[in-house]
């Protein structure tokens, strides 16, 4: 397999982990880490249950990792804020100092109250479907959320006031959360840029463009369903660190008649044709299963796993999620604006349009191994059901977002080192009928690495590494060639090493929003960006 040079060789089954929701959780990584016995902070416990609420929404409306992403961003800041009050250096994204607390008021019961008011709040803002789930999770800690004090002199009045304010900020942001901006057609989160596709999905009109593809209708076998570009708008959302949407915007994919987009092309056919178990768990590493929180989920999972490492309390625990959700969301922002800037093809078209009336070797479908086919009948290894995420291919997102969150994980703990394992099983979201100690046995027994029920034991040794290993799954599994996958996670870390500077203001009290320091009494809110 060719490597790009910016792009790490690491050995395919020493250099993952599972990271779907419905195989994955905090708690089980946090073992893998071999962490003693940890003490959940109410962040931790807050940010499992924004996971399950976001989880649930996906399985109502389908896989939308921009949209996770800015739910997660809420919520996390809405958390921070919260606590800020009860720190005697930290201000709130919003409202600065304005809620700080006396001393004798910042114990952790009074930050546990204050954070569990403003998840709750934030995400009956985003999640309003699900306020019989949520208002129970509150029940249970013995919070009532009927409680609509906005008295800061109280945990749950400052929960409830922080809340609000990051809620009122976000309301207008470009997201579209309300189906209200004009040329949406009314329903939440929809375009009102007016995005049209360039190809149809039946026909390669431009093949450097995007072209929509026909999906498995899960809900009606025999029926096709084609979606749309997924939240084309997405550059026009308001970034929290970011000046703008195409701060960092990377240089132009390679074209058709250029050398290395064929190249890479072929790359990913080769891959296609000759995946190994090992790279089967690659691909099924960061793909999202049913009860997906997208890349900034498993982003954040990951920040748990560092919690339950490090044993963090409730203070490291609110800064570092609030440090990862926010970079994630902002690296989303500017994966899209390239996305929508440079409008261009993935594998599928690109293979499809290369090979066109000739024979390849691909895989075949759930079982069927590898086979001859016509070029125009190459498949990824994906589901029918779910072919290839509906949005433009340059820059891979799940690059960029995971580049962004890995070296944010760095830069807060201080060291790239995660040391984390995980167990999966080589097409179980694809092929689950998948029999890996037939497929791949050495003198009888299964291969290294491999357990004789098929699992494929797979290790984070770094952030880096992780990162680097999301991005190359992506290519191996057909969504992506690599031009979008290096160019993704370079965006990833230049948008980290952006937000980070601007992250550590609001910890240490210097932060600034359009002239004005939040450490006083004015806090102020910052305008919508240009783009």
């Amino acid at each position: 397999m060719r490597t790009p040079s910016r792009v790490r060789a690491w050995p395919l089954v020493a250099g993952l982990v599972c990271l779907v929701s419905p195989l994955f959780s905090g708690a089980a990584l946090a073992q893998t880490v071999n962490a003693p016995e940890h003490k959940k902070s109410a962040a931790y416990e807050w940010l499992d249950i924004a996971l399950e609420t976001v989880a649930r929404e996906h399985v109502r409306n389908g896989p939308r990792p921009t949209v996770s992403s800015r739910m997660f961003g809420v919520v996390v800041t809405a958390m921070y804020d919260a606590w800020a009050a009860y720190d005697d250096k930290a201000v709130g994204t919003q409202l600065g100092g304005k809620l700080r607390r006396p001393p004798a008021e910042r114990t952790e019961a009074n930050k546990r109250k204050a954070v569990a008011y403003a998840t709750y709040r934030a995400l009956l803002y985003l999640c309003p479907e699900d306020r019989q789930y949520i208002a129970e999770q509150m029940r249970q800690y013995g919070f009532d959320p009927s409680d609509n004090s906005t008295d800061v002199s109280t945990p749950q009045g400052v929960g409830n006031v922080a809340a609000a304010a990051v809620i009122e900020y976000r309301r207008g942001d470009g997201a579209n959360q309300g189906g209200d901006e004009l040329g949406s057609n009314g329903t939440p989160y929809s375009d009102y840029t007016f995005y049209k596709a360039t190809n149809p999905a039946d026909k390669i009109i431009d093949p450097d463009c995007w072209q929509p593809i026909p999906f498995d209708d899960a809900n009606k076998p025999g029926a096709k369903v084609t979606p749309g570009f997924l939240t084309p708008h997405w550059y026009r959302v308001k970034p929290f660190a970011l000046k703008r949407s195409d701060q960092f915007r990377p240089a132009p994919p390679p074209k058709m008649g250029s050398e290395q987009l064929r190249n890479e092309a072929d790359e990913v056919l080769a891959m296609n044709a000759g995946l190994t178990l090992e790279q089967k768990a690659t691909v099924e590493f960061m793909r999202d299963g049913p009860r997906s929180t997208g890349q900034s989920g498993h982003w954040l999972r990951f920040a748990q796993a560092v919690s339950a490492r490090d044993h963090y309390d409730i203070d490291r625990d609110v800064k570092l999620y609030f440090a990862v959700g926010n970079v994630a969301m902002d690296a989303f922002i500017a994966a899209w604006e390239a996305k929508r800037y440079y409008d261009s093809s993935r594998p599928w078209t690109l293979i499809h349009y290369y090979y066109s009336g000739k024979d390849v070797t691909g895989w075949a479908g759930p079982g069927k191994g590898v086979a001859k086919m016509r070029g125009e009948e190459w498949h990824p290894y994906s589901p029918y059901v779910f072919i290839t995420p509906p949005f433009p291919g340059y820059v891979s997102g799940h690059s960029t977002v995971s580049a962004a969150s890995a070296k944010m994980l760095e830069l807060f703990t201080g060291s790239d080192y995660f040391g984390a394992t995980e167990t999966r099983h080589a097409g179980e979201l694809t092929e689950p009928g998948l029999s890996c100690e037939v497929k791949q046995m050495v003198n009888g027994r299964p291969a290294v690495g491999i357990a004789a029920d098929g699992g494929v034991t797979l290790k984070l040794p770094t952030f880096t590494a992780t990162a680097e290993m999301a991005g190359i799954s992506r290519v191996l599994g057909g969504y992506h060639i690599q031009a979008d996958n290096v160019a993704g996670l370079e965006l990833g870390r230049k948008v980290a090493l952006y937000v980070w500077p601007i992250t550590k203001s609001y910890f240490d009290g210097t932060a600034v929003r359009e002239g004005q320091q939040l450490a006083g009494d004015e806090g102020a809110r910052g305008g919508r960006g240009s783009n």
